[in-house]
């Protein structure tokens, strides 16, 4: 079985994080696929970005819920680069997306993409909250889903199942092989995040996960040959 490198809002170890030059950077990098992650602004548009609010990753302050799309356009995401869209990274790259929800109606907003462009098996569709994992599930028939945990409790596995996930993506810091190993039992895959060393991705080769998300396009040349 391949084991996965999944490009972390882009390759954010070297480029600004959530932008167009991230995902681009990226797929030129050989990622398998790029993560990324959305908030609705003000006006309903799907904006790409980890935080609730601009302050960290942008020139501006406040809210994305608080921002026209107008708004958020003029701001400066790093080195020039402006806030993307979801569909304006769709279009940039070609690449697979693991495209990260925070809440429903993220979910919902989403799920109009998603099926007015077809993308069920180009993007897969991840959270840390199991309703939108489950909300985006029932609005996109056939959408790959991740459940997201970075602390989690002896039933994450069946919190997984519940909801219709096929993959856990797990904080490898406390991530065990028995956690692996009962996942893979129940036919889950399990991605670890963040692999940005070569300890690391040893680790993640010896929990015998399916794959990881990582900030750094070496870990993708590195991965081919770590056993």
């Amino acid at each position: 079985m391949s084991f996965l490198t999944i490009g972390h809002r882009g390759v954010m170890g070297v480029e600004p994080e959530n932008t167009l030059r991230s995902f681009v950077h990226a797929e030129r990098a050989g990622m398998d696929a790029i993560e990324l992650d959305l908030h609705l602004s003000k006006d309903g548009a799907l904006a790409v970005m980890h935080d609730a609010d601009v302050d960290r990753t942008t020139d501006g302050k406040g809210p994305i819920n608080e921002k026209t799309l107008s708004e958020l356009r003029e701001l400066d995401a790093g080195q020039g680069e402006r806030v993307p869209v979801f569909e304006e990274v769709l279009d940039a790259v070609r690449s697979p997306v693991q495209a990260e929800i925070k809440d429903a109606a993220a979910a919902r907003a989403l799920a109009e993409v998603m099926l007015r462009r077809d993308l069920a098996d180009r993007v897969e569709v991840s959270s840390f909250h199991d309703e939108a994992v489950a909300e985006i599930a029932r609005l996109v028939p056939g959408v790959r889903t991740v459940l997201i945990a970075s602390r989690w409790k002896s039933d994450v596995v069946d919190r997984a199942k519940a909801v219709g996930a096929a993959t856990l993506a797990l904080n490898i810091r406390r991530l065990t092989l028995e956690v692996t190993e009962q996942a893979h039992a129940e036919g889950l895959k399990v991605i670890g995040w963040v692999v940005n060393t070569q300890d690391q991705l040893r680790l993640a080769r010896a929990l015998r996960l399916d794959g990881a998300t990582t900030d750094y396009p070496e870990i993708r040349r590195a991965g081919r040959f770590t056993a």
